[in-house]
């Protein structure tokens, strides 16, 4: 039996992953230690977050976006 509601949230995590893709360093590991390989995946992260709240600030959205995100 199928759930709908995993169909549903799919677009989320193939969202994230295009956000990711466009690091290209990270598209392909180069880095030989793991912690420096998860830095940049904490730093990209960070980045996507940043970006999210700045274009929600720019529309005024801010308050309700910080709300719903905690």
């Amino acid at each position: 039996l199928e759930n709908p509601s995993f169909k549903a949230r799919r677009w989320v995590v193939e969202a994230c992953h295009s956000w990711f893709n466009r690091f290209r360093k990270l598209t392909i590991r180069y880095e030989k230690l793991g912690a420096t390989h998860l830095a940049l995946i904490h730093l990209a992260a960070a980045i996507i977050a940043l970006r999210k709240i700045k274009s929600k600030i720019i529309y005024g959205q801010v308050l309700s976006f910080l709300i719903q995100a905690f």
